[in-house]
């Protein structure tokens, strides 16, 4: 047989295994296919019906072309917000403030603090440098929540500290305060717009109210008034020694005199929420910093806080409680979009912290007590 006749008689390589590697590429190709599929509809129904993102929250508040966030605040509460004679704010308020701003994507030097009234807090007004009136984004003012208020259109957010009213006399008072009924036919000194006014009607007290809480404490000190009465957390910067050698106040009292703190039993909470405005994004986002804080892994921000400013003042106010000293639980939980693997690569709620520079807040006051003067 010749080379060519044994060339001819080979049999052909068997196509089978070829045919099925073919097939199970294509089986292959086919189910990558429907996994894009299905990943692609699912991530639209999510988008579509999850809840939005911490980016979509800041793009429909209002502030992802912002550069600054401004925010009323007290300025004549030590302890609680304070503005001192460098034009700085200070207090345990003013800490929550900063946090906010820094969980919506403000760090210090991008935020406003302006003084604001109590009467003015519900329609967010503060004045500016110059005196006119500016429409603040978030008003951080010890505002207490109260069905009245929301009743009247002001929308706060989750509460942030709970406190409870009580009363300051002079320490040379002989009277004894158990209740606001000790105080019948006294004259009693309240802000004008604060949830104690009523309650010294009720009792029988003659209230005085006044637009600023040291206003009170100078007609205590004068005389013109028997007592002063508002949450505990307010009162309680005014009754210990200021130490030496810390920045003064902008807001001086004159004669001053020392004071004693009473409790009177109030059953009512006074709890203190952040009066976010209408646009319910900005309330959800101020609630998810204050839902962070409480349940996050940044929790110790509010302890420092309550700590440096309330907790020390505690020794002076005896046996009344300044405030509690755990932030209260959120009444719901505010969800946000995100993908497992944000949640894994980046902190809560979801985007990269850039922290507070120490050099742009008030400066450091451990262990210390205000008495306002």
């Amino acid at each position: 047989m010749d080379r060519d006749d044994e060339t001819s008689s080979t049999p052909p390589a068997p196509a089978a295994p070829a045919r099925a590697s073919r097939s199970r590429q294509l089986r292959l190709a086919a189910l990558l296919l429907l996994l894009v599929v299905v990943v692609a509809a699912t991530v639209r129904v999510v988008v579509a019906t999850g809840p939005p993102t911490w980016d979509e929250l800041r793009e429909r508040a209002g502030l992802t072309n912002r550069d600054r966030l401004i925010i009323g605040v007290k300025d004549d509460q030590p302890g609680v917000a304070q503005k001192l004679e460098n034009g700085a704010f200070e207090g345990f308020d003013i800490d929550i403030a900063y946090m906010i701003a820094e969980d919506l994507g403000f760090d210090a030097p991008e935020v406003t603090l302006l003084s604001i009234e109590s009467e003015d807090r519900a329609r967010r007004q503060a004045r500016d440098a110059d005196g006119s009136f500016v429409t603040v984004d978030l008003v951080v003012a010890s505002y207490s929540i109260t069905e009245q208020r929301r009743d009247q259109g002001v929308t706060f957010s989750f509460p942030y500290l709970e406190t409870e009213q009580s009363v300051l006399t002079l320490a040379s008072d002989p009277r004894q305060v158990a209740s606001l009924r000790d105080l019948e036919r006294a004259k009693v000194c309240t802000l004008g717009t604060s949830t104690s006014e009523q309650r010294l009607r009720e009792a029988g007290a003659n209230p005085i109210g006044r637009n600023r809480i040291s206003q009170c404490i100078q007609a205590l000190y004068d005389g013109e008034v028997d007592a002063v009465t508002t949450d505990a957390a307010i009162l309680a910067g005014f009754v210990g020694p200021r130490p030496p050698g810390e920045l003064p106040p902008a807001t001086k009292l004159l004669r001053p005199k020392e004071l004693r703190h009473w409790d009177i039993g109030a059953e009512s909470a006074e709890k203190w929420g952040v009066n976010t405005g209408p646009v319910p994004e900005m309330r959800d986002l101020v609630n998810l910093s204050l839902q962070q804080s409480a349940k996050g892994p940044d929790g110790d921000r509010w302890k420092a806080a309550f700590d440096r400013y309330l907790a020390s003042e505690q020794q002076y106010s005896n046996p009344q409680q300044v405030a509690v000293g755990r932030q209260p639980e959120p009444e719901e939980t505010v969800e946000v979009r995100q993908w497992p693997w944000e949640r894994w690569a980046l902190p809560s709620p979801g985007r990269p912290r850039s922290g507070v520079p120490s050099a742009a807040r008030a400066p450091s006051r451990r262990n210390r007590r205000s008495s306002g003067c």
